[in-house]
């Protein structure tokens, strides 16, 4: 009888229990749901002042690039702009824009920064030291150079997501902040990275309840986007350093200090990992292929593209082209950001931009705009980068590179080599000088051609 009590109040243990324990997740579900248990990012702190640039997915232009029937060219009807984007750090992921300001040295905000690493004749793994104020302010050894690195060795970088945080005047204005004084442009840097242990998975979780069950764990680097005056190169600990971008020797701003250990070992990059910024005051000139200083009524320049400041693709070409590559699992579409454009072209014949020399865009009716003209430069030669696909980073081992090089090869300057896509340079009115030498170009603009010639890739 005594076992069968203490039976029955082990039951009543065990249902008090149950309500409980019922009772405090009725309790902090509703929590949870309102206050989820997110770590606080240093960017949450944007939110209240900026905004994020770019056109999210659901108002891209390109969603519909694949539909023939839509960008094929039309009697009477001009070619127009279908899409723009700029690239803030170099072989990262895009920003697509509905509008940008053109510089000389291309879009605004396009390839201001690249990573490199830091090359040696001998073993130099990337130390400890290497977030070491002695070893930074060092810079360079003997035999010891940084050398910018892309996609070609790195093909995750196509996964690191960049964010521009623009200053927005309505949420200053609501903080109480000066609005003039308050201008700084913000860049945040996104990448998969998850803790091993019981770190990962409280990670993992966190990840799930605030962007959803296929949300994983990011880290993300914050940095400054404005080119910082001497006394905060000082008080941030940047040092002035030279880059190699091909065959130049570029002196920029090298950021390694603010870079993150889990960012170098997620791109698999062994040695010592810099992000280096543009220097305004220490442009790449342009001169191959490119209009006078006297012609152009200023020295044409780029920032870190690889030759020259805006690239043009035709969604036509790149759709023609498409027709040629065997398709595969690892290559059923080719998307048209494998090729890095800045502008977007509809509307133009397959190829037909090869024969652009000068070429015009219009705002039309609604005068929006000034119009832009571009000098073209030569035809874009490619290298094995598109074989990366831009969504996930997974490298394809032939296409469409080799197709690029038996179907493509069709410039005499390069030959063996597969070109698709125009280099090209912006123009200003005559008379314009330093900081006025800007101008607008949006989607929609329509194409107008100038002047045609032929085009030789300079060797």
């Amino acid at each position: 009888m005594a076992g069968l009590i203490d039976l029955k109040g082990m039951n009543l243990d065990a249902n008090g229990v149950f309500m409980l324990g019922m009772t405090i997740l009725a309790f902090l579900i509703p929590i949870v749901l309102i206050l989820p248990p997110v770590p606080l990012q240093k960017s949450d702190a944007l939110l209240q002042t900026h905004s994020l640039a770019g056109l999210g997915a659901a108002k891209s232009n390109l969603k519909k690039q694949h539909a023939t029937a839509t960008h094929a060219a039309r009697d009477g009807q001009p070619a127009s702009v279908q899409s723009l984007v700029i690239y803030p750090v170099k072989s990262c992921k895009g920003i697509e824009l509905g509008r940008s300001k053109v510089l000389p040295h291309g879009l605004q905000h396009d390839r201001i920064f690249t990573f490199a690493q830091l090359r040696s004749p001998f073993p130099a793994p990337a130390a400890s030291d290497s977030n070491n104020s002695n070893s930074i302010n060092k810079g360079e050894g003997e035999g010891e150079c940084w050398e910018f690195i892309t996609q070609r060795q790195f093909a995750r970088l196509a996964t690191v997501v960049v964010e521009l945080w623009l200053p927005d005047e309505m949420k200053l204005r609501r903080q109480g902040l000066n609005t003039t004084t308050q201008r700084e442009v913000w860049m945040i840097l996104r990448f998969p990275w998850r803790e091993r242990g019981w770190r990962g998975w409280f990670e993992a979780m966190a990840a799930k309840v605030a962007g959803g069950l296929r949300a994983e764990p990011q880290r993300e680097v914050l940095l400054p986007v404005d080119f910082p005056s001497e006394e905060e190169v000082k008080e941030r600990g940047y040092t002035y350093e030279n880059v190699r971008i091909w065959k130049e020797r570029v002196r920029a701003l090298n950021l390694e200090k603010d870079l993150s250990e889990e960012l170098r070992l997620y791109l698999g990059v062994s040695n010592r990992l810099g992000l280096f910024r543009l220097d305004p005051a220490a442009l790449r000139e342009v001169h191959a292929c490119a209009p006078s200083k006297e012609s152009a009524g200023y020295q044409p320049v780029t920032g870190f593209q690889d030759a020259y400041p805006v690239n043009i693709q035709n969604l036509n070409s790149v759709q023609q082209f498409a027709t040629e590559i065997p398709k595969d699992a690892g290559l059923k579409k080719l998307d048209i950001l494998r090729f890095r454009p800045n502008i977007v072209v509809s509307g133009a014949p397959a190829y037909e931009e090869e024969t652009w020399k000068k070429i015009c865009l219009k705002s039309g009716s609604s005068g929006l705009y000034n119009p832009l003209r571009l000098h073209i430069a030569c035809r874009t030669t490619r290298c094995k980068l598109p074989n990366v696909d831009p969504a996930d980073g997974t490298r394809h081992a032939s296409e469409p590179d080799r197709t690029l090089r038996k179907v493509r090869n069709v410039d005499e300057g390069a030959p063996l080599k597969g070109c698709l896509g125009m280099q090209s340079i912006p123009l200003f009115d005559k008379g314009l000088t330093g900081d006025d030498l800007e101008t607008w170009i949006g989607v929609g603009m329509t194409l107008e051609v100038e002047e045609t010639g032929k085009h030789v890739v300079p060797q």
